[in-house]
């Protein structure tokens, strides 16, 4: 079944090499979603893809219904048709306790029976999103979503939230199973051995004949766009959304110096004088339809450069400014070195990703780009987009 690969160095475009594997799925009454789901990913997918976890969001007469059949027993015998269908495909374990399922409530009013108004809708998308985000965290984990069960409300919050949270190695589906089977509650997956059951209709079938399988939903990965803030702590769906809205808004660099502060788009950012004044020297560059400039060579010193950006830093920090480490060191080196050029431009990305994001942060770091045979750095940004002026407060 494919279960071997999970030891191997993980790689996002094989997520069954994770070692951590968890599935998330939305239910209702309908708990049989659980088990189909698991079937189809750890028996009827080659390579197999089996969770070491799940984890289950649902309603409070879904959360018990969820343990009387797939963990109690109910109609499935003493442990319950989860348990079974791992005993049935000897199946690796699987960590799904009445612990792994997440109750919805109301804000200040306990477990929620069912979506009905808008502020259960809120706190729906609320927990979901806080959900995905507390999971993706981890860096050595995949996730598969299924929005197979539930209310469609519940389903479009989960799907909605993997887009916001979801990394290389996620996915995405809804689980598929063929009638009469489908929405049987007598149903719970194919076994291995006869299993009649009786259908809606009142016929029987029996469940081995059953047919169930993935359908891989694609989706739009946001995260990158995220900044920090947003990917730590207490998140709100709405606030997720608005982050993601503003890193695919509109390209805008906004510089000002003696704020020592920019904005990226409609995000405003606080930045070192050393880290503003390299930004601001070559957006200024470009702005004025200059070319990029070229990274020093080793042992040679730009004087040019150390000109320019002292020029930016000084409007900055004043002329009777106190940090003049800075300026004593160009000064000593007699320009600016390949050693000074590189330190201050990693300093200067890795900041403005960590406040932005990745992909917000893209369009505003210092790329590297070939012209005339020469390799140059600059600003990709539409030069319009640049401008220096005081932001307001």
């Amino acid at each position: 079944m494919g279960l071997k690969e999970s030891h191997l160095t993980a790689d996002p475009t094989r997520p069954q090499t994770y070692a951590r594997r968890i599935l998330v799925v939305v239910t209702g009454m309908s708990p049989q979603v659980v088990t189909e789901t698991v079937y189809a990913l750890a028996v009827a997918t080659e390579p197999a893809w089996a969770p070491t976890e799940i984890r289950l969001v649902t309603t409070r007469e879904g959360a018990q219904v969820a343990e009387r059949h797939l963990l109690q027993g109910g109609e499935g015998g003493d442990e319950g048709w989860f348990h079974q269908l791992r005993q049935d495909y000897q199946l690796p374990a699987i960590d799904f306790n009445a612990q792994s399922i997440h109750t919805l409530e109301r804000e200040g009013a306990g477990p929620m029976d069912d979506i009905q108004t808008p502020a259960d809708n809120t706190a729906a998308a609320d927990a979901i999103t806080q959900l995905l985000c507390e999971l993706t965290r981890d860096d050595e984990s995949a996730l598969h979503v299924s929005i197979a069960g539930g209310r469609k409300t519940m389903g479009f919050y989960l799907g909605y939230a993997l887009s916001l949270y979801g990394r290389a190695q996620d996915r995405l589906s809804h689980v598929l199973v063929n009638p009469p089977y489908e929405s049987n509650p007598k149903f719970f997956y194919p076994t291995p051995t006869k299993r009649m059951i009786e259908t809606r209709a009142g016929d029987l079938v029996d469940a081995r004949d059953a047919r169930v399988g993935l359908a891989e939903i694609p989706f739009v990965r946001l995260r990158e766009g995220l900044p920090k803030d947003l990917l730590e702590g207490k998140i709100r769906f709405h606030d997720a959304v608005e982050a993601a809205q503003r890193a695919l808004g509109p390209l805008e660099l906004v510089i000002d110096l003696p704020a020592k502060r920019l904005r990226a788009g409609d995000k405003t950012v606080v930045l070192s004088p050393l880290h503003l004044a390299f930004l601001a020297w070559l957006a200024r560059r470009h702005k004025d339809g200059q070319d990029g400039v070229e990274c020093p060579t080793q042992d040679v010193p730009e004087a040019s450069h150390a000109r320019e950006f002292l020029t930016e830093y000084r409007s900055i920090i004043g002329q009777m400014g106190d940090d003049e480490r800075t300026t004593k060191r160009l000064r000593e080196e007699k320009g600016m070195t390949r050693e000074f050029f590189s330190q201050t431009k990693s300093k200067l990305h890795r900041t403005l990703k960590e406040k932005l994001g990745h992909r917000r942060a893209t369009p505003y770091l210092v790329s590297r780009y070939r012209s005339h045979s020469r390799w140059l750095y600059g600003l990709e940004i539409d030069h319009n987009a640049i401008h220096f002026k005081e932001l307001a407060q």
